[in-house]
């Protein structure tokens, strides 16, 4: 099936807004606190939609199952999340959280799924792994300098949250609408951050700091999110998860420009390996 424009436009607004208010959440004051806050007002205005379709009665045990683990893994992502802007660089970690679910999808689809990947998208995974290489700053060169790999490793650990509830929600999407879906995913995200966010005791204070950044970030977040549920109706994710991640560069550039970030020039350039290699896999993929 191939992407219609609809699609294509909302995918890469999806990518676009993504980007944005993750630069919010890393400039962020609290981490957790912004993140939590941020999906409250979504959340409250979608909640009788999602009352609505979740209690209609006709929803088989295996779906429930299905929402039941969105929900899990929302919250694992948020928690990850906030620690990990707490420790890396946004230009260093945005790139690699989200272009590891483009990398893990087809290799696991040939791995345990007997699937096929043409040669140019194994180009495009080489592309990838070279992308990720030259993000963390590994060179051969270092002469035993240590290279901290917390910061890639919680990287990589979020983008396998979004690998995986991606896949689910893309089979959710046949029980619940996408604003139903959006809520369900919302409560998940706020549950995992609900311990941190209240440990604070500043939400108030934190939140009134910086209520025009709340404001954006509470548009944008949920936003951005179904713009790509909605592409995700009208084709098949294969082809809109990939193109979704054309925000990478400018996620680093805004990392490098706006948060004046260290080794900018590597990481805009390991960004742009990165999604030629993503490009590679989605065209491989017609």
């Amino acid at each position: 099936m191939p992407l219609p424009e609809l699609s294509l436009l909302l995918v890469v607004g999806s990518g676009q807004a993504h980007a944005v208010w993750n630069l919010f959440a890393k400039k962020s004051e609290s981490k957790a606190v912004f993140l939590w806050a941020m999906y409250i007002p979504s959340t409250i205005v979608l909640l009788p939609v999602a009352w609505k379709e979740l209690t209609k009665g006709d929803i088989a045990a295996e779906a429930w199952f299905l929402i039941a683990l969105s929900i899990i893994l929302q919250s694992v992502y948020s928690l990850l999340l906030a620690v990990t802007y707490r420790r890396s660089d946004l230009s260093q970690a945005y790139p690699i959280m989200r272009g590891t679910s483009t990398l893990l999808v087809p290799v696991l689809g040939v791995a345990f799924l007997h699937e096929s990947l043409p040669a140019i998208g194994w180009l495009g995974i080489l592309c990838l792994v070279a992308g990720f290489v030259a993000m963390s700053g590994w060179t051969p060169t270092r002469n035993g300098e240590r290279l901290s790999l917390k910061p890639i490793m919680l990287a990589l650990s979020v983008g396998l949250c979004t690998t995986s509830y991606t896949l689910v929600d893309k089979l959710n999407l046949g029980t619940l609408s996408p604003l139903a879906l959006l809520a369900v995913t919302n409560i998940g995200f706020i549950l995992g951050l609900t311990p941190s966010a209240f440990s604070s005791r500043k939400i108030t204070a934190i939140v009134f700091r910086q209520w025009k950044t709340y404001a954006v970030g509470a548009v944008l977040s949920p936003g951005s999110y179904l713009l790509f549920l909605y592409a995700m109706q009208h084709a098949q994710v294969t082809y809109v998860a990939p193109l979704r991640e054309v925000g990478i560069v400018f996620g680093a550039l805004l990392g490098v420009i706006v948060l004046k970030e260290k080794h900018g020039a590597r990481r805009l350039a390991a960004s742009v390996v990165v999604v030629a290699g993503i490009f590679l896999i989605a065209v491989s993929g017609y």
